[in-house]
């Protein structure tokens, strides 16, 4: 970096070197906000257990900052595990082979927004082998969540799907694609403990609860992306 000469508030300000970049800066930012690393570190901290007010208060910022950072993440979500996709093999000109997943645990989580009446439904499947999550939707407890949800896992050729005895279920899966039974679904139930521990505004009894469907659902959206998909978000 090169010294370009001051601010109007009397600090030194830099030129970036880089070619694609070209940029002033400074390094002494009245604005904590503005200071490197910060936007990375609330989401950092929303991914571990921490609220607006928590992370307001630790990092010294306004709470509109800390809620226009987590929003501004929620174009960047996908809601279907890319990577095992791609990880799929291609078809050939000769000959089509796609590799199919066998045996897919799927189950629904239950949250709520601004108050208890208000439910807020999560619901996801994951690989009965690897326990990677597959796909994801955040919805009400309707049929019409577990057919968006299905829709998203038709590419992975699903065989077996391994739930619990809820309607939908049974309404929209086969009877010899489908096996009930809370022993067969321990992986998916033990995502959603993490779940609950890692994201505050989760827990059962807690005063962290969201506002707004939106920020209930990009925070969750952040943590599978991150975690469970593998993406740098």
């Amino acid at each position: 970096m090169k010294k370009i000469g001051y601010t109007p508030e009397g600090k030194q300000r830099y030129l970036c070197k880089s070619q694609s970049c070209k940029k002033s800066f400074i390094l002494d930012y009245s604005n904590k906000a503005y200071q490197p690393g910060v936007k990375e570190t609330i989401i950092d901290m929303t991914m571990n257990g921490s609220g607006i007010r928590d992370i307001a208060r630790v990092l010294g910022i306004s709470r509109n900052t800390v809620i226009d950072t987590i929003k501004k993440r929620g174009s960047e979500l996908h809601t279907v595990n890319k990577r095992r996709l791609e990880n799929l093999e291609k078809p050939s000109k000769t000959r089509v082979k796609i590799k199919k997943l066998l045996v897919a645990e799927v189950d629904e989580m239950w949250s709520f927004v601004n108050k208890k009446t208000n439910q807020r439904w999560f619901w996801h499947a994951i690989d009965a082998v690897s326990g990677d999550v597959l796909a994801y939707v955040l919805d009400t407890r309707q049929d019409k969540a577990f057919i968006k949800l299905k829709s998203l896992l038709k590419p992975f050729g699903i065989k077996l799907f391994c739930t619990d005895d809820w309607g939908a279920y049974s309404r929209h899966i086969p009877e010899e694609n489908h096996v009930v039974g809370k022993r067969n679904t321990q992986k998916i139930e033990r995502k959603h403990l993490t779940l609950r521990t890692r994201i505050k505004r989760l827990c059962r009894k807690t005063i962290c609860f969201s506002k707004s469907d939106k920020m209930h659902d990009i925070v969750i959206g952040i943590f599978i992306n991150r975690y469970e998909f593998g993406r740098n978000i």
